[in-house]
């Protein structure tokens, strides 16, 4: 079995939506980064680390369990696990061309 990869894992949380911007998580910038550990039976384990658009963020839980659980849907993915993490601050000059399009905001 090929190995998931990084691009495998951004490509599936992009259909991980924060409940209140109607933006993706990969395009919001809220992804730090993405590591792996191999696993038994040629699977890995998969650590995402991210950020949310404010600390207070209501839907915290709801996006770090659709995280979860959509990385987990890929193949050769035996766990995945979500560390939320503060630094750096996420700032509106991490959103992507696309993101700035549909919220309307000028580059």
């Amino acid at each position: 079995m090929t190995a998931v990869t990084e691009t495998d894992v951004m490509s599936a949380l992009k259909q991980v939506y924060d409940p209140e911007i109607p933006v993706n998580i990969v395009d919001l910038g809220l992804i730090y980064g993405v590591h792996f550990q191999p696993a038994p039976e040629d699977k890995q384990d998969v650590t995402v680390e991210m950020t949310l658009t404010a600390q207070g963020c209501p839907a915290h839980v709801t996006i770090g369990e659709n995280v979860k659980a959509r990385v987990e849907q890929l193949p050769g993915v035996r766990t995945a696990s979500v560390n939320v993490v503060w630094n750096p601050p996420w700032t509106p000059e991490r959103l992507s061309a696309d993101a700035r399009k549909q919220l309307g905001i000028d580059n």
